[in-house]
């Protein structure tokens, strides 16, 4: 072992690195980055073993295929900036560094520097858009309907502040048609009012309270959806400023028994219709009943003789035949005719018996004919 004391100022310029990355720089000598050196500067320079050289050679041709830059080698592991300046490079987005935001700057602005050498194929994009999964989309803003003035022929409606709360309202009855209106103003009549209000739909009743109130029936549902739209209206009469001349209206849902029960006379036609529907869908799908059964009677039972006999008609016949037995047709007057019925019936199931077996002969036949053919063509083509 050899010691040799350096000058401080020599040996602290060699070794010099980056000092943003903390690394010695690839230009100090070979003879330096193999040195220890301790407090004091001294540096014990270990002699390298023989078979060294050798090993470090084998190693650079196993590590040759992989291309590491040089730049990412002398990166510094405890510097953050450099890692996130170093996955920028990459088109990827620097998350879980210590002292580093959860995307950076540059991703995260709309107007974010393009001279960070973005990766070739790759558009950059802000994962903060709403739609990208990091960030849920803002939550959509109700905004205030602007109420016009209202002018009529004998009064004039001033909608309420727009930054108020809209006039609350009771759950809507089935079938609803029918709406209370309150806050009238004393001297408003029952013309004034259907002035007001025929400008939603038909009107085919007004019930108007002594009171400051009263009920609008309509004729259709929908209408009422256009009178709730009058409520926290101010209502005022002429160009009088009189208390009695102003109110301000409020228009609720009312239950009415004229309501409910046209309502639930729809519900029940809607019923009857689909019952109705589906009775004709299912006389659609269902099979087709059979023909009545005629009944017994001697012209019958002589017609029915005949068409026995009948190849087309035989299985039409034969399913009368056997109601008729099954009914207890059978009898000492009808007995002959049942008597020669059945004979027919049996004679001509024993024809078709035997053209069966005619015909299963002749199936037999073709089909040894055939298998002998066949033989004979194989035995040609060997």
């Amino acid at each position: 072992m050899v010691l040799k004391r350096s000058p401080r100022t020599t040996e602290s310029d060699d070794l010099r690195g980056d000092p943003a990355l903390g690394h010695p720089s690839a230009s100090a000598p070979q003879d330096a980055r193999n040195s220890i050196v301790d407090a004091g500067a001294v540096e014990s320079i270990t002699p390298c073993p023989p078979k060294l050289p050798q090993m470090m050679a084998a190693a650079a041709d196993g590590l040759g295929s992989l291309a590491i830059d040089t730049t990412q080698l002398s990166m510094s592991v405890t510097d953050p900036t450099a890692w996130a300046t170093a996955m920028n490079n990459l088109g990827m987005v620097p998350v879980g560094l210590p002292g580093q935001q959860l995307v950076s700057d540059s991703i995260c602005v709309p107007s974010f520097d393009p001279g960070l050498n973005m990766m070739a194929g790759i558009t950059p994009i802000n994962p903060m858009i709403p739609g990208l999964g990091l960030v849920p989309p803002p939550p959509p803003t109700e905004v205030a309907v602007v109420k016009e003035i209202i002018h009529c022929k004998s009064c004039t409606l001033f909608p309420q502040n727009p930054n108020l709360p809209p006039p609350s309202t009771r759950e809507r009855p089935p079938g609803c048609k029918t709406v209370f209106v309150g806050g009238l103003p004393e001297n408003a009549t029952e013309e004034i009012i259907q002035e007001v209000f025929e400008q939603c739909g038909d009107i085919t009743a007004i019930r108007k309270s002594k009171k400051n109130f009263c009920h609008i029936r309509f004729a259709e549902e929908f209408m009422v959806d256009k009178a709730i739209y009058l409520s926290g209206y101010r209502m005022r009469l002429g160009s009088s400023t009189d208390k009695k001349d102003s109110g301000r209206l409020h228009v609720d849902f009312a239950q009415a028994r004229d309501d409910f029960y046209e309502w639930e006379c729809k519900q029940r036609m809607r019923a009857r219709e689909e019952r109705h529907r589906r009775k004709l869908e299912e006389d659609r799908l269902r099979p087709p009943s059979p023909p009545p059964i005629m009944h017994y009677s001697e012209h019958e039972a002589a017609l029915l003789a005949e068409k026995l006999k009948d190849d087309s008609k035989f299985s039409e016949a034969i399913t009368v035949l056997l109601s008729w037995i099954e009914r207890g047709e059978v009898n000492r007057r009808s007995a002959n005719q049942f008597y020669s019925m059945v004979q027919s019936a049996n004679s001509h199931i024993r024809r078709l018996m035997n053209e069966k077996a005619t015909h299963e002969q002749e199936m037999e036949e073709a089909k040894e004919n055939f298998k002998n053919a066949l033989t004979g063509i194989l035995t040609q083509c060997k």
